[in-house]
This record gives structure tokens, C-alpha cells and sequence, in this order.
């Protein structure tokens, strides 16, 4: 059996990626189930319960076990026992984090604003059709991976592939589904703090510095301002309780396009030095920003370098 599984608190990226992979694999006459080491988001199971696909099972022990990756590839963000999992294939558009095999494994890696863009060109490339529903879901990832086409990720390639989804799928305007699925998202009432702050929470090790980075996307950011106090609280909890040196937590406006940054650290120099920023109660704006992978990481990573 392949498991195909996405990373730690996956985004719809990596529950679709998972099942659409596993799919494919399957047609491919390769045994495949499309797992999954964290809890399911509400855009995600909006995405699943629209479309009728299964959830992908909860697994998170590999040891000794095929796996595939879909939307990472560092051990930092997948199941504790990955390094002793048998590591068989990459999907991804992420850089590459450091993943060593012992045998020759099949990697897809693309510098595209989506892993399902990838996977799509899988389909075409192995002449497999893409079920009505399956691509629906394929192309709701794209919109919510691309921010709706507005992140600087997106390319020409996710766009098109969005639009050949969209027609298989029946779907007439992508875009006002992209919309829906925000508003889903911006939905934040009553969700616990330390849950809203996991929700897309990425680990990176930056140069041996332990470093978190947090993302939520709505359509208002004006849905925070009640609980900010409150997010900033449990980041720094967060920070001090699993020794982070930093953590981010964006709190994305995708249609005023630009994030309040909240932030916990040890190194507020290196965080300053990033953006030319000066951080004040604990945050800061950065006007445009949308991607996480192309407008925070770049800029804080090398910064810890000594």
C-alpha cells in the first residue's frame, strides 16, 4: 500500500492533492489511500462536502511504510517517524527541504502557486480523466493555493489549469467560488485561539533557529480586531511552550490585499532587518503581502544566517 498524505494542519492544497493522487495512482493500477497527520480545515471539508469525496484517514505513524508526498518536502512538516518511512515520490511547489531517500523516488516539483496545478499535468501526462467532481475539487485548491489568482505564486500555468478544472467540472464562474470559499474561512466565531493560530501553521528551521508561521485569509480583516489581544497571547504561548526562537502569525486581507503580521520572537533585530519594519505591540503591516513561500520566508530566512 502507498499512502499519499499532505503536511502537518493541511490546507486544502494537500487534502485535495492527497485524494486526486491517490486517484491517479490507483488508475495507474499502483494501491494508493490518501491519508492525512492533522485536522481538516473548514475550507477543506467545505471543498469535500461540496464536491462528495471522502475525507482522506488520519494517519500519523509511517515507519517502515510507502509514502508519497503531496505540498512539502521536509521532515519538519510531516509525521514525527517520517525519516523512517520509505519515501517513494514528491508533488510540490515548494523549495526543496532537505529529504533524503535510499532508492531513486519520482518527483514532481514545479515552481507553480499550486501542487494540484502539478497534478493536473500528472493526469494529462499519464492520459487519465479527471472525474467531474475530482476536478471541482482540484480547481477550488487552485483558487484558494493562488489567493484567487492575486498571490504573486500564481502563474500562467495554475490560471490555465484553473480554467480546464473549471470546464470539466461545470464550473461557469471560478472566481465567485473563490469568494465563497474566503467567506468560509473568514467564519471565525467561536473557534478556539490556539486552533485559529494552527490552522495553516508551517515549522521551519531556519539556519538551527525553530521558526512558526501562521496564515489566515479573509475577506475583512476587520473580523480579528475582538481577538487580537488574544491571538497575540496564544502565539507567544505557542513560542515559549514547543522553543520557537520566532513565530508569525499573518492575518491575511485578500481583498485589500496585505497582512497585519503578529509576532513572538527572541530575535525582534532579525525580524526588523527582514521587512526595514519597526514592530510596535507586537506587530506589523505589510502592505501586498499574500504568500507566506514568496514574501515572508525569503526575506526572513537569510537573515538568520550568521
Amino acid at each position: 500500500m502507498r499512502y499519499v498524505c499532505g503536511h502537518k494542519t493541511p490546507d486544502s492544497d494537500s487534502i485535495v492533492g492527497a485524494v486526486a493522487l491517490s486517484y491517479l495512482f490507483n488508475q495507474l493500477d499502483i494501491k494508493s489511500q490518501a491519508v492525512r497527520t492533522g485536522d481538516i480545515n473548514v475550507e477543506s471539508q467545505f471543498i469535500l462536502d461540496k464536491f462528495s469525496l471522502d475525507k482522506p484517514t488520519y494517519k500519523d505513524s509511517f515507519k517502515n511504510e510507502d509514502i508519497y508526498l503531496v505540498d512539502f518536502n521536509n521532515y519538519e512538516e510531516g509525521a514525527d517517524d517520517l525519516k523512517e518511512a520509505n519515501i517513494v515520490g514528491i508533488t510540490d511547489h515548494h523549495k526543496m527541504g532537505g529529504i533524503k531517500t535510499l532508492n531513486p523516488i519520482d518527483v514532481w516539483v514545479c515552481a507553480v502557486g499550486c501542487s494540484n496545478t502539478i497534478i493536473k499535468e500528472m493526469f494529462d501526462f499519464y492520459n487519465i480523466n479527471i472525474p467531474k467532481n475530482l476536478a471541482g475539487a482540484m480547481c477550488c485548491a487552485i483558487l484558494s493555493d493562488t489567493v484567487i489568482f492575486k498571490s504573486p505564486t500564481c502563474t500562467k500555468i495554475d490560471t490555465k489549469a484553473c480554467k480546464e478544472l473549471a470546464n470539466i467540472a461545470g464550473i461557469k464562474e471560478p472566481k465567485k467560488l473563490g469568494i465563497d470559499m474566503f467567506n468560509i474561512k473568514s467564519n471565525i466565531k467561536g473557534e478556539p485561539i490556539d486552533k485559529l493560530i494552527r490552522r495553516d501553521f508551517k515549522i521551519f528551521n531556519m539556519f538551527g533557529k525553530k521558526v512558526g508561521i501562521g496564515q489566515l485569509e479573509v475577506v475583512d480583516i476587520k473580523v480579528f480586531n475582538d481577538i487580537k489581544k488574544d491571538l497575540k497571547t496564544g502565539l507567544n504561548y505557542i513560542k515559549e511552550q514547543e522553543g520557537f526562537d520566532t513565530c508569525l502569525l499573518l492575518l491575511t486581507d485578500i481583498i485589500s490585499v496585505g497582512s497585519v503580521v503578529l509576532v513572538a520572537t527572541d530575535s525582534l533585530d532579525i525580524v526588523e532587518k527582514s521587512w526595514d519594519i519597526k514592530v510596535k505591540d507586537s506587530e506589523f503591516w505589510l502592505k501586498g503581502c499574500l504568500s507566506r513561500k514568496k514574501q515572508i520566508v525569503p526575506y526572513l530566512e537569510p537573515n538568520f544566517k550568521k
